[in-house]
């Protein structure tokens, strides 16, 4: 079995003579055990130990191990006393693990200053309230933050300039009206019309207008190049399309052109026409119309453009973080300048 630690008290003075006003420390001091709880008297500040002596603050020790088992606890308590006298200071209790003890009773001797009431002139009155003098350690990072602040707006205004010789980029969308491929496709039929062309005995220039009009609707309405496919290769194309139905009459005129451009066929005025109502009918049977017929053209900007466009963003940037910074610092600044004289 581990033997307990004998419990002893002690209570030591700096001095036991001090002037009026003057302060001495008074060090209780207890041996106990490792594990044992410790109660050291508590004083409020300038509460009386005894009539005459004040108590000031009490400061805590960190512990002194004297032996395995024998802890030192500590506490100073700082005194003081302004009557001149020889004062006697009670013992100190202290109460370890339930139990209390004291300490030895202490004495104080206050000890008064001799005043020469001979030379009265010698003595001034009291002194009106004085600014502390100027010192750099205070004002020093006041100093060089302001400095700092400087230079963050000789920057902003330096990105400022920057910015605004570095004009911004002008960026107009067109919305473009585009013909859907049957108001295109009719659109070149009524100009064969005006044209008279049906009438015309230049027939092979009629059918190569004509077909050249309904290739391109073709490929605008079905998505296949039927600009370079022959007329039979068309017509294969379009016989897979749930529009196999309207084909007997396409069929037939491109069948008439190929005879006109390549055999110099010669046709009647009323088989022009029938080429003509066929070819228009065609169209209107296939043709889509809900479809939207505008188109937002957006300009592609150079590699000039873009770079410029890039550094304006990035000065924008610089110049929001270099002003917040030097709003951050100028409120700090102030702040301390106000601290510093009030």
């Amino acid at each position: 079995m581990q033997a307990t630690a004998k419990v002893s008290v002690e209570a030591r003075i700096d001095s036991m003579a001090i002037f009026m006003g003057q302060q001495v420390n008074v060090t209780v001091s207890v041996m106990a055990d490792a594990n044992a709880k410790v109660t050291f008297p508590r004083f409020e500040s300038r509460q009386m130990i005894t009539p005459g002596v004040e108590v000031l603050g009490m400061e805590e020790k960190p512990n002194e191990e004297k032996d395995e088992n024998t802890v030192s606890f500590q506490r100073v308590y700082r005194l003081t006393s302004f009557d001149e006298k020889l004062y006697y200071l009670p013992p100190f209790s202290v109460n370890v693990d339930g139990k209390e003890y004291k300490t030895k009773s202490l004495a104080l001797k206050v000890v008064g200053v001799d005043v020469d009431t001979t030379n009265v002139d010698s003595f001034f009155g009291p002194k009106d309230v004085q600014d502390n003098p100027f010192q750099w350690s205070d004002w020093k990072l006041v100093f060089w933050l302001s400095f700092v602040l400087l230079l963050l707006v000789a920057v902003s205004y330096y990105f400022y300039l920057c910015l605004r010789d570095n004009k911004p980029i002008k960026i107009s969308i067109k919305v473009v009206k585009k013909l859907l491929p049957h108001q295109k496709a009719m659109k070149a039929i009524e100009e064969i019309k005006a044209g008279k062309m049906v009438t015309s005995e230049n027939q092979k220039e009629y059918y190569t207008r004509l077909t050249e009009a309904l290739r391109k609707y073709i490929q605008e309405r079905y998505g296949f190049n039927a600009m370079e496919m022959t007329s039979s290769e068309i017509i294969e194309r379009l016989t897979a399309s749930p529009d196999a139905t309207a084909l007997d009459e396409l069929r037939t005129l491109f069948q008439t052109a190929d005879l006109v451009k390549f055999a110099k066929y010669s046709t009647l005025i009323n088989e022009n026409d029938m080429n003509l109502v066929n070819a228009v009918e065609f169209i209107n049977s296939t043709k889509i119309e809900n479809v939207p017929v505008e188109s937002i053209v957006k300009p592609e900007l150079s590699e000039g453009e873009k770079q410029t466009k890039k550094m304006r963003r990035s000065l924008i940037t610089a110049l929001v973080i270099v002003t917040m910074a030097g709003v951050s610092i100028l409120a700090y600044v102030i702040y301390s300048i106000v601290k510093l004289l009030y």
